[in-house]
């Protein structure tokens, strides 16, 4: 019984483990691909900033943060050192002014340009820019020949131009039609004589690539990850049940021990009941001896009820699965029926019944009566209990329904429960054990069926199997 909660267990560890795998692995993928687009915007920007510079426009003052920030950055990282005099400062003021102006931090500025001759930033800058493309535009969108740089290979990006001509920059990411990413920045300059635009960019392959590969990567060491902790998951929840499985397993030999051991007394007992009875005893001796064969009965329908329980629970239970005609099944029932509804005054009415379904026809019957005996005991005198089948694509359902005095909301999710007796009247009803709807679930269930149970106070409860059906002639006859 427990393997199905180590299954779940297992499951749910496994989930767990590989959100935790997908959370890590894409938000490192997201933290990748965030730092290349800053790097990359960071080095286009500083890029623009020197073109403007040498066609003799000052940058503005976002350019020349961003230009002191590569500075910076690159100084921390070694890639270059600067002295003093080539980190000079630009008069141009800056965004960093007015903040400090406003809440008093000190900023970090800078008052003249970098030298843009300085071979030893050049030096060391080219590595980092020399992948990125410029293109001097004029008014029309068109590239202007310009000696100094070499031709592109790849042209303009019209939206680019018109955005910036229109809001003075953009800043965009590209596809070429050979699916190559480009990110492209863009700005409008106030040269009289220059170019009317500029526009930088870079591919992003070598970026792509990386990320490719490190998803790759991810994607397999996750797969391994998560494989590893499945059987760990596995092993941990098999371990922790362990101890609850050896009680489970007791128990079930207890019950099963236990019912086999009464089953001898119970029978003696019964037995010399019988036997004072054929000797016809006074009035009291008569009474407490049919007491002695009713407690008999009660016990061994107990037994054998906790015994079947035992075997549905242990999956011991054989079942003979054949192909069962719903009509001959339900007049089966009917007939074995009515002497649980002759008494009482109850009609038994069969309605619709026709295909076949795949199960046990002893153990099918004997849910089918287990049904009936609790709606004969909920149902008063001239009420009426329907037998009745429904035909579906893959399932038939058979339904068992009265017009009793139904079964109280409260009632309902605990009535599968064993020992679980529900009283919706309130009045004093035959001696059960509180077993029937346990065994006849787990008998629907041993056959690859679920039974279901809807029922309204004061107009009747309505009980629905549902079992394989049974579709071609061959497999009927």
């Amino acid at each position: 019984m427990l393997k199905r909660l180590r299954f779940q267990l297992t499951c749910l560890y496994s989930l767990v483990a590989l959100g935790l795998v997908v959370l890590i692995g894409f938000g490192s993928y997201s933290l990748l691909k965030y730092y290349f687009q800053k790097e990359t915007d960071l080095a286009l920007q500083y890029k623009m900033a020197s073109q403007l510079r040498s066609y003799g426009i000052t940058p503005p003052a976002e350019l020349v943060q961003a230009e002191q920030y590569w500075q910076i950055m690159n100084t921390r990282l070694g890639r270059v050192s600067l002295a003093p005099s080539q980190v000079a400062t630009s008069t141009q003021p800056s965004l960093e002014d007015d903040e400090e102006e406003e809440n008093g931090s000190e900023v970090w500025k800078s008052d003249t340009p970098l030298k843009q001759d300085d071979e030893l930033v050049e030096e060391s800058y080219d590595g980092q820019l020399a992948s990125i493309y410029v293109l001097p535009l004029n008014a029309n969108g068109e590239i202007i020949n310009d000696p100094t740089n070499a031709q592109p290979i790849i042209s303009q990006d019209e939206e680019a131009s018109q955005a910036a001509l229109t809001y003075g920059q953009d800043l965009r990411t590209i596809q070429l039609a050979d699916s190559t990413r480009v990110r492209l920045l863009t700005y409008r300059t106030s040269s009289s004589t220059g170019p009317v635009l500029l526009q930088v960019g870079r591919t992003l392959d070598d970026q792509d690539r990386i990320l490719e590969r490190y998803l790759l990567g991810w994607l397999i060491l996750g797969s391994i990850t998560s494989v590893l902790l499945g059987l760990a998951s596995w092993w941990l929840s098999g371990r922790s049940l362990s101890p609850a499985q050896r009680a489970w397993d007791q128990q079930q030999a207890f019950i099963s021990n236990a019912s086999h051991e009464l089953r001898t007394p119970l029978t003696l007992i019964r037995a010399s009941a019988e036997v004072g009875l054929r000797s016809q005893p006074g009035g009291e001796e008569k009474v407490l001896l049919q007491d002695i064969l009713g407690e008999c009965d009660y016990m061994n329908s107990l037994v054998d009820d906790l015994l079947l329980l035992s075997r549905l629970d242990t999956h011991r239970l054989k079942l003979a699965r054949e192909s069962i005609a719903l009509a001959d099944l339900l007049a089966e029932t009917a007939h074995q029926g009515e002497k649980l509804v002759i008494d009482k005054g109850i009609q038994l009415e069969v309605g619709n019944a026709r295909g076949a379904i795949w199960g046990d026809r002893m153990r099918m019957r004997q849910v089918l009566l287990i049904l009936l005996d609790n709606a004969v005991r909920f149902t008063p005198q001239g009420g009426t209990i329907r037998l009745e089948t429904i035909e579906k694509r893959k399932v038939h359902q058979v339904i068992v329904s009265d017009n009793g005095s139904g079964v109280s909301p409260e009632h309902l999710p605990h009535i599968f429960e064993r020992f679980y007796q529900a009283n919706p009247t309130g009045e004093a009803q035959a001696r059960t054990n509180g077993l029937g709807l346990s065994i006849a679930n787990g008998l629907i269930e041993a056959q690859g069926g679920q039974i279901h149970v809807e029922s309204w106070v004061g107009k009747g409860t309505r009980v629905v199997l549902e079992l394989p059906a049974v579709h071609t002639v061959s497999q009927v006859a």
